[in-house]
């Protein structure tokens, strides 16, 4: 059994089709599919049905999907823990983070956990839209992974084979330029109307905030009739659009505070339109390396948010 099997296998999961994940991993559709194949024959059993145009696993391959992602998992934490002892660096701690958390909330709660560890730290980050840092985590290529939720929310690390701890709150709010400068009315207003339908700057479904407010809309938000014009998966470049008066949409109120305080954006809609959120640090199940043992030890005996300290 190659390595690689499991990455093909993987790999059709997360592209949809045997042609597109060929493409991701740099082989021709035909010998992608032999190396699909003997996976199966060295298993003994099919994994994918092939009778349909979308992907779908047989019940094995259903079974065999979470023993493939553990063991990358464990073979890429495992190889770069041994490179981290050969290269001197063995107290580096590996971060994902999703790009709004990774410009504002992760520097302060950084530098407000450094302030009580009794031990220096070595950190790497990477910043990237929730369902990168999602696969990085589930290809143990990070030890944590910091992002938003809802509160009731789930991802795919919620499968058993993640734990996480809340580490703050916050709040996505409606945001629109106003009218005129010092102005409190918002150029555009929810809900809109049957006859004017509101200009929305939305998140793209790989985002994290894509997901949350998405499911909110869906289902805790009054009913919106909104126009979708510009779609990205960074909250800053959307918060840039909403400046420039192109449209309204949800942001941290962490990510917008001093853009509201100095005028230059307002709310769209009252606080019924507000989506409670949290923040959470993710890890896995398994044992981590002495550091980020130690790290994730200190981080659980913190106060909890909005606890004072004993």
């Amino acid at each position: 059994m190659e390595i690689a099997w499991l990455e093909d296998f993987l790999a059709i999961l997360e592209y949809g089709s045997f042609s597109r994940a060929a493409e991701a991993r740099h082989v021709t559709q035909p010998a992608f599919s032999r190396r699909v194949r003997a996976l199966e024959e060295w298993i003994g059993t099919p994994l994918i049905h092939r009778t349909t145009h979308s992907v779908k696993l047989t019940p094995a391959g259903e079974s065999f999907k979470a023993t493939a992602e553990d063991l990358l998992r464990h073979l890429e934490a495992g190889r770069r823990e041994a490179l981290e002892q050969a290269l001197g660096a063995p107290e580096l701690l590996r971060f994902a983070s999703t790009n709004a958390l990774s410009l504002g909330f992760f520097p302060a709660w950084l530098r407000q956990v450094e302030s009580t560890l009794p031990f220096n730290m070595n950190i790497q980050v990477v910043a990237n839209h929730m369902e990168a840092c999602e696969r990085m985590m589930m290809q143990g290529q990070s030890q944590f992974l910091l992002c938003h939720q809802l509160p009731q929310g789930t991802t795919p690390l919620h499968s058993g084979r993640f734990q996480s701890v809340r580490i703050g709150t916050d709040f996505m709010m409606p945001i629109s330029a106003p009218v005129s400068e010092g102005s409190a009315e918002p150029c555009f207003m929810l809900p809109g109307s049957s006859k004017e339908l509101v200009p929305y700057l939305s998140y793209r479904q790989e985002s994290g905030m894509g997901r949350i407010v998405a499911k909110a809309l869906d289902t805790a938000l009054p009913k919106a009739r909104l126009k979708p014009i510009f779609t990205s998966h960074l909250a800053k470049l959307l918060v840039t659009m909403a400046l420039e008066g192109r449209g309204m949409g949800w942001s941290p109120k962490s990510l917008v505070e001093e853009h509201v305080e100095k005028g230059e954006l307002v709310r769209a809609g009252d606080s019924s339109w507000d989506i409670p959120i949290e923040i959470h640090l993710f890890r896995p199940l398994e044992r981590l390396s002495p550091a980020a043992e130690r790290f994730w030890s200190h981080i659980l005996s913190m106060p909890a948010p909005g606890e004072k300290q004993a």
